[in-house]
């Protein structure tokens, strides 16, 4: 049981994307809905937090350019990133947590060119 992001892709610097990370049917009372990347050599790096009352939090280096969303009916998180530059690249992965479930996806590519 896991959550599929979808989206992957290559754009040059200052582009756009958007990511979109769907829970299956058993994936269930979601609590909070993340994403994380990791470039490569890198450790996997906090990106944004959308928390079941409302609270967003970002990463500072993404603050500002990037905006996360979810819709709980579809059991949907989408990230929208704007401004890209080539630091963003790496494998994004979307986390869904329920109290008692942590559920991770299996990434999917971001790749931002100079």
């Amino acid at each position: 049981v896991q959550p599929v992001e979808s989206g992957r892709g290559s754009v040059e610097a200052g582009g756009s994307l958007r990511l979109s990370c769907v829970g299956s049917g058993f994936i269930y009372d979601i609590n909070s809905m993340r994403w994380y990347r990791q470039a490569p050599g890198k450790q996997r790096e906090f990106v944004a937090l959308y928390l079941s009352h409302g609270g967003i939090t970002y990463g500072a280096s993404v603050k500002g350019r990037f905006n996360i969303s979810r819709d709980d009916a579809e059991r949907v998180t989408t990230l929208q990133m704007n401004n890209l530059r080539p630091e963003d690249t790496g494998t994004y992965y979307c986390k869904m947590n329920s109290v008692y479930n942590d559920w991770w996806g299996r990434g999917t590519r971001v790749t931002v060119s100079s």
